[in-house]
């Protein structure tokens, strides 16, 4: 067993929220040159996303975005394999496959021979199992050396605190899935830096120690050797001196491709040697210098949020807040697509501690979604805006104190609230018609929260309010042509110093899916109340009892709630109707929350190689599923395999309706066609799985169904 470090959940969450930030900031002048930086924009010290006098990619800071999704995807590796002591390039191959889908999400879709990961991707697809599919042997050396393999060495690192040596063959095995070359050089290199920053705090020493995963004649070497040399012989400390040696020795001009990997590397490793140990200043540094910004600052950031903490981020400006631990992670398990830092740092503390052999320490407040345990985190949660004849403006701040079973909660805090006024706060459970319009990454999510769950949450008033306060449950609906509607649970009246848990079943939502959920607070107080309302925890589990339709022809968003993999989704004339050309697609919703419940639909195969139903469906890979072919219908489980646990004899009709349904509980199930019960089995396997939400399938055909229902056992 190794020992990991004390502090080790802070500082993985001080490195994921390193990434996060790294990445916003440079992600609205992605690609642009030093000069046209200092041109447009001036010394990069803030955030930009916001500057409506340049020609920007976006306005929005929390974006879609490779970096971000690649890292915290593919790292799923360890807990889908069970976190196996030496995992395999092959075994993160399966994971590309589970996870990303085609031409929409994590990826820059450029084509074959153009995009790194798109050629790696159809390797993969056309059965090119990996390390093969990313070799310099199969696609050449420009394809195989751009800059993807560094971008998503973070994850590997945060998951082998003080452990150099997992970290770097990790980040090796996941990077020759698509690259080969220097480029896996730069991502062991980097991932064993980081990895040692959970114990060691020193550039240089860090520096030496990545050096030691790296041949001694690769051509990243030389560039980090003379990078070094550069510095040390800069008597005035002027990093953009050494900038312009780079861009003259190393500069795009001098590698082929897209977005190479080593002149990305030297500004990463410029800025770590000209950053003074500071968080703001290497941020500074490694975004003013250009090329690969939010790619180089996210690495950067990563690397400094581990070996700096949180107080290295906070000792700047407020870089936090406006992020609010937000992140987005698209792919075809689509309800772990809306998230946060701090969700994402569980998932990789636990793989950290079962890499150790370590015990895996009891989740916050049993496991809760919303704990704030994390200093300063805030989970997504913001004052909600709008009219202020109706909303009064409350603070956010993560403090200590006022949980029954943690350390710390979210303080609301209100001033003069007055009667016909509410302050509210929220946080996403879906995405805004807004995110529509990001560039370049599509997001592919499903709401994390559904009609018939139960939404729990504890609550204690301060002690110094100034009066009673009444607070409830709130949460925000899509509704006809995709406006937004409130729909509330039942009020609750607090006095000072009281505190009490909400519990509200979300009701039925007609087939619209919810965009978030809060906290409203009021008063009847006619002179004002002062006060802070403390948020200790927000959850909900389980399954829940809802019916998946189409709710009125002018409504999209319902629509974006399905994970999309197939070529058509249409609804204009049967509610719902997907098509795949060529291969399976499916069509899924649902989170891993889900365990124990019923799905059902009644389905029309138009025409359709085979096609079916799904249960525990954890991306495009995993699942459990009904489905017919030939003059068969066969229950199968899964896992990049397709595993049968029954089949029968069943001459199925195109044109025809099929009433099916699956039912799964603990390791049993069960599945049944118009009402009989055609198979129902325990499986009892260790590949069995346990959770995951629904789909309808479908391979090189056309599937049509009215609705698909759910509902807990």
């Amino acid at each position: 067993m190794v020992a990991l470090p004390k502090d080790y959940a802070e500082r993985v969450y001080a490195g994921v929220l390193g990434k996060m930030i790294g990445v916003y900031l440079g992600r609205p002048f992605e690609g642009w040159t030093y000069e046209r930086i200092l041109r447009e924009l001036g010394p990069i010290n803030y955030y930009v996303h916001d500057r409506h006098d340049v020609a920007l990619r976006n306005h929005q800071l929390v974006v879609t975005d490779d970096d971000i999704a690649g890292t915290f995807a593919f790292t799923r590796a360890l807990a889908d394999n069970d976190y196996p002591a030496r995992l395999t390039s092959e075994q993160v191959g399966e994971t590309w496959l589970n996870y990303v889908v085609e031409d929409r999400s994590i990826f820059w879709w450029g084509g074959i021979g153009n995009s790194t990961e798109h050629t790696a991707y159809l390797r993969l697809k056309s059965g090119v199992p990996a390390p093969l599919s990313g070799s310099i042997e199969l696609n050449g050396r420009t394809v195989a050396e751009q800059i993807g393999a560094q971008i998503f060495a973070d994850g590997w690192a945060l998951v082998s605190p003080g452990n150099p040596e997992q970290a770097a063959y990790l980040a090796e095995q996941a990077a020759r899935v698509s690259h080969d070359g220097d480029a896996v050089h730069a991502a062991k290199l980097l991932a064993a830096m980081e990895a040692q920053a959970f114990v060691e705090a020193d550039v240089d020493k860090l520096l030496d120690l990545g050096l030691s995963f790296v041949p001694k004649d690769a051509l990243i070497r030389r560039v980090v050797e003379k990078v070094r040399d550069w510095h040390a012989g800069d008597n005035e400390g002027d990093w953009h001196r050494t900038r312009a040696l780079i861009a003259e020795n190393y500069g795009y001009d001098k590698f082929a491709g897209n977005c190479h990997v080593v002149p990305n590397h030297a500004l990463i490793i410029l800025s770590l040697l000209y950053g003074k140990n500071s968080f703001q200043e290497t941020m500074h540094i490694v975004n003013t210098a250009g090329w690969d910004t939010d790619c180089n600052a996210g690495n950067v950031g990563c690397l400094f949020g581990i070996k700096n903490g949180l107080a290295g981020i906070d000792a700047g400006p407020d870089w936090r807040t406006p992020v609010a631990d937000r992140m987005y992670i698209s792919s075809a398990d689509g309800g772990a697509a809306v998230t946060d830092a701090v969700i994402e740092t569980r998932a990789l503390v636990v793989a950290g501690h079962r890499l150790a052999g370590a015990p895996v320490p009891e989740a916050a407040k049993g496991g809760a979604r919303f704990t704030f345990e994390m200093p300063g985190s805030l989970q997504g949660f913001q004052n909600e805006e709008g009219s202020p004849a109706t909303l009064h403006p409350a603070t956010l701040e993560n403090v200590a104190g006022h949980s029954r079973r943690g350390a710390r909660s979210l303080a609301i805090g209100f001033r003069q609230l007055a009667p016909g006024r509410v302050a509210r706060v929220a946080t996403p459970t879906f995405f805004g018609k807004d995110a529509l319009s990001m560039p370049t990454y599509q997001l592919l999510a499903c709401p994390t929260l559904y009609p018939g769950q139960t939404v729990e949450c504890g609550l204690q008033a301060g002690g110094a309010n100034s009066g009673a306060v009444t607070v409830r449950l709130h949460a925000t609906v899509f509704n006809d042509a995709d406006t937004l509607s409130k729909i509330h649970g039942e009020p609750l009246e607090l006095a000072p110093g009281a505190a009490s848990v909400l519990a509200w079943r979300l009701p039925d939502t007609k087939g619209y899916p919810i965009l978030d959920i809060g906290v409203q607070i009021e008063t009847r107080d006619p002179a004002g109340t002062n006060g802070t309302i403390h948020l200790d925890y927000v959850d909900w589990k389980g399954a829940p009892k809802v019916t998946l339709q189409r709710p009125d022809l002018q409504s999209a968003m319902w629509k974006h709630a399905w994970m999309n993999d197939v070529d058509q989704f249409q609804t204009r004339w049967e509610p719902l109707r997907i098509t795949k050309g060529v291969g399976p697609g499916m069509i899924a919703q649902g989170t891993r929350d889900w365990q124990d419940y019923r799905v059902s639909a009644t389905i029309v195969p138009l025409l359709a190689r085979s096609w079916g139903i799904a249960a525990r469906v954890q991306g495009r890979e995993r699942y459990y599923a009904l489905v017919f072919e030939g003059d068969d219908v066969r229950l199968v489980r899964r896992r990049h395999v397709a595993v049968p646990l029954g089949s029968r004899t069943f001459a199925w009709k195109l044109d025809q309706a099929y009433a099916l349904e699956i039912e799964v509980t603990g390791r049993r199930v069960r599945a049944s066609i118009d009402g009989e019960v055609f198979f129902d089995v325990e499986d009892a396997s260790t590949e069995a799985l346990t959770s995951g939400g629904v789909a309808l399938l479908v391979d090189t055909g056309s599937i049509a169904t009215d609705q698909v229902r759910i509902s807990p056992l």
